[in-house]
């Protein structure tokens, strides 16, 4: 009889093309249906609460699928963590309501993006982190991040070429918090625009940098253009961290 298994898997997105299958590039998605497909004999599909780019890591992706396999949650949550490439983990896993499925069900998503302020990066933090040895004023950045909590058309944060139906998009929590030489940024969202926290950052950034003042924010968010707004930061500062339900 089938079931349906959700996991919570963390990865580091530095040597994957993304979550997304794709024809010849590394993805996360390839690998986890690669590790699943022995229990079956055959392909398992598996769907994601959200798909993130080349270089982007999570720490709480969330995924759903079905199984015939006779095995319990923790001989599953074993044998893939036995299988998977030591950059993906199988943090939890449960059997789900058999209508489960991890994209359509999610209420919310949590991303971080982490900064290093400091001349020098330490080796052990340069892949999840963007590195800014300039100066930049925190409060500045406090202020227009807050800005953009609520519902609003986040066009002008979106990257070209985007295809959804709107770009309306609804912000729970947007906050920018120090931890010395560690500036992260976290925003909690029903959904999100690709390169939307990414095009975020890089004008947050901006506005620490003295390029425009914090009320720009808001500006930039009505115009809903996106060449108001920054350049796109780098991809592996950002973290899926994690899915609500």
């Amino acid at each position: 009889m089938s079931r349906t298994f959700k996991l919570t898997l963390a990865y580091d997105g530095t040597d994957f093309a993304g979550w997304q299958l794709q024809a010849t590039d590394r993805t996360v998605q390839a690998v986890v249906e690669d590790a699943l497909a022995p229990f079956e004999g055959r392909r398992v599909v598996v769907t994601a609460a959200g798909r993130t780019d080349a270089g982007v890591h999570a720490h709480g992706q969330v995924v759903s699928f079905a199984l015939d396999a006779a095995l319990s949650v923790e001989q599953l949550q074993t044998a893939l963590n036995a299988t998977l490439p030591r950059d993906v983990r199988v943090m939890a896993a449960e059997q789900a309501a058999p209508t489960f499925n991890a994209r359509f069900d999610a209420k919310h998503k949590t991303y971080r993006y982490s900064i290093f302020c400091n001349d020098v990066v330490p080796p052990l933090e340069r892949r999840q982190v963007w590195h800014v040895p300039t100066p930049l004023v925190a409060g500045a950045m406090q202020d227009a991040a807050r800005m953009l909590i609520g519902t609003y058309d986040f066009a002008a944060f979106q990257a070209a070429g985007g295809d959804v139906v709107t770009s309306v998009r609804e912000v729970l929590d947007s906050r920018l918090t120090v931890h010395g030489e560690t500036w992260v940024y976290e925003i909690t969202g029903s959904g999100f625009l690709r390169h939307m926290v990414r095009n975020i950052i890089g004008t947050l950034v901006d506005i620490g940098r003295g390029r425009w003042p914090a009320e720009e924010m808001r500006a930039i968010l009505e115009s809903r253009h996106r060449s108001r707004a920054a350049a796109t930061a780098p991809p592996h500062g950002l973290t899926l961290w994690r899915v609500g339900y």
